[in-house]
């Protein structure tokens, strides 16, 4: 006697081409998957950050200093090196998922800075065709549209965790660790 197979038509196995987007799409959500969602978020954000800052230190703080003396911010000098600061330490923290709940404040100041100062009056998209030309497109000043996405992926990163491969997962198991080992859960 041999044993007969069920058919195709009763295995699970997708059908249509819409029932393997919904399985794709239930691997991809699914919690093994999910947990490396904040790796991409970080590595943009923290990729994005450090470029600006070095952008502008390539540039000359002195030039970046004088754009925000021009603009009428105070200190523009010291605001100019706490900018670049924030941009590129700020950037390799995030990348690296250093101590990510603190280094996002700062990051969100220069963000809203950004936005309120520079940003605002050209309204909200980044993308400000002005005119297509035979020598090319020309677009006008970015809106605030990025600086939100920024913002959005710091919340997203502070709120959700930093995933896998973050140095703040090992920190906190450290910190946990030494908090279990001491009496009445106290560091001395």
């Amino acid at each position: 006697m041999s044993k007969s197979k069920a058919p195709d038509s009763a295995m699970k196995r997708p059908s249509s081409g819409f029932d393997r987007s919904l399985t794709v799409c239930h691997a991809l959500f699914s919690c093994s998957a999910a947990r490396w969602a904040p790796l991409p978020l970080r590595l943009i954000v923290g990729y994005g950050f450090a470029a600006h800052g070095f952008a502008k230190l390539l540039r000359g703080a002195d030039n970046f200093s004088g754009l925000l003396h021009a603009m009428g911010l105070p200190f523009p000098h010291v605001f100019a090196w706490i900018t670049i600061v924030t941009e590129i330490v700020g950037g390799f923290c995030i990348a690296l998922g250093v101590l990510v709940p603190l280094v996002s404040i700062p990051m969100a100041i220069v963000l809203l800075v950004a936005i309120f100062t520079v940003h605002l009056p050209y309204g909200f998209s980044s993308i400000n065709l002005q005119a297509i030309t035979p020598n090319g497109a020309h677009f006008g000043e970015p809106g605030f549209e990025t600086d939100l996405l920024y913002l959005a992926c710091l919340a997203a990163l502070v709120l959700g965790g930093c995933g896998p491969f973050a140095v703040d997962n090992w920190l906190f198991r450290k910190i946990d660790a030494a908090r279990r080992a001491t009496p009445n859960g106290v560091p001395q």
